[in-house]
């Protein structure tokens, strides 16, 4: 979803600025056999999801308690507490029939986890993930690595789908908070290499006029550059850590958190909160990121990102709770005490 809404928002820049849009060819396949091919995931996830069942939850809230203990059962296992978890479920789908007031609103044990999750979601793009992925190849173009552009992103992109499955296995193993802290430290890293090499080297940087041809920034260096040797893989390198940084702990893992500390009573709404801040954000970053690209220097944008992963990494420390191995009412009970004995329960 976050790669779709990147392509839409660099679209729609390149279209505002009225810039000719030309489509490059893939490594193997065009882009309208790209497209086909990617409805293959979609068909075989809508396949599989005819043999998955109905939530627990969902079936309390329609009346099915019958039902929604079989499941629990055969989704916890024949020798756990399965029917105490289901009273928490009963207990949980009642309170969050009841529509929250606005004075509910002022009770940390709302409006705690709502700030928490809207803040990842701003911070998660504010490390500079959309306008990274929209510009991806105009980025390593005028960094002048070594490689093809077009190589270089699809060498990304598979550090990306192997960093979404190490994420994956690892992250009821390892747990939320360890992967946000590799993550952001990561990311950290990258950016600040990033953007120190462009501004060290003889790449674009703030004394030179930056200009943008079909979607690509270029100046008049670059125009005639050629990549002169390996140094020039460093832009590569260090894109592929961030984005292996990102896929292995605030990609993926923010939204996990969305849905596991929001308060029950409140959760459509702050999800919605949460994924709105999410893409204005986002949209907001991608907007401006050529802008300061042409005022002040391709290597501005990535310091910027690495002093927002560095926050990062204070948020998580200070503010996110540890939610591996715990289930949704213990979240919350939780949030309503503050009390971390019931965080320590069932580890």
């Amino acid at each position: 979803m976050e790669e779709l809404f990147s392509i839409s928002i660099g679209c729609c820049q390149l279209l505002e600025a009225g810039h000719h849009i030309r489509w490059a060819p893939g490594l193997k396949l065009s882009w309208r056999w790209l497209a086909v091919a990617g409805e293959v995931p979609v068909l075989t996830m809508i396949i599989l999801l005819c043999f998955m069942p109905n939530s627990p939850r969902f079936l309390i809230s329609k009346g099915k308690n019958d039902e929604a203990v079989r499941v629990l059962r055969w989704l916890r296992g024949q020798n756990t507490d399965f029917r105490r978890e289901f009273e928490q479920i009963k207990e949980s789908v009642r309170q969050q029939s009841r529509r929250i007031s606005c004075a509910e609103i002022k009770d940390p044990f709302i409006y705690k986890p709502i700030l928490i999750a809207v803040l990842m979601r701003f911070l998660q793009q504010l490390s500079g993930v959309t306008p990274i992925l929209v510009y991806l190849q105009s980025i390593f173009q005028s960094t002048a690595v070594i490689l093809k552009p077009e190589y270089d992103a699809a060498i990304v992109g598979g550090v990306r789908l192997a960093s979404v499955l190490i994420a994956a296995v690892s992250m009821d193993k390892a747990g939320r908070k360890i992967l946000l802290f590799v993550s952001a430290g990561i990311m950290f890293a990258s950016n600040l290499i990033l953007g120190l090499y462009i501004h060290y080297t003889s790449l674009p940087s703030h004394n030179s006029t930056m200009a943008i041809v079909n979607g690509t920034l270029v100046s008049p260096e670059s125009l005639t550059a050629e990549p002169s040797g390996y140094i020039t893989l460093i832009p590569l390198v260090a894109t592929m850590l961030f984005i292996m940084g990102y896929a292995m702990g605030w990609g993926p893992i923010t939204w996990l958190l969305m849905s596991e500390i929001l308060p029950l009573k409140a959760r459509g709404v702050a999800s919605g909160l949460c994924v709105l801040v999410s893409w204005l954000t986002a949209f907001a970053l991608t907007r401006f990121f050529l802008l300061v690209v042409v005022d002040f220097g391709l290597e501005v944008p990535f310091l910027f990102f690495a002093v927002i992963c560095a926050g990062n990494l204070i948020f998580t420390g200070c503010c996110v709770p540890e939610t591996k191995g715990r289930s949704l009412e213990q979240i919350e009970s939780y949030f309503r005490t503050g009390r971390r004995s019931f965080m320590r329960n069932h580890i």
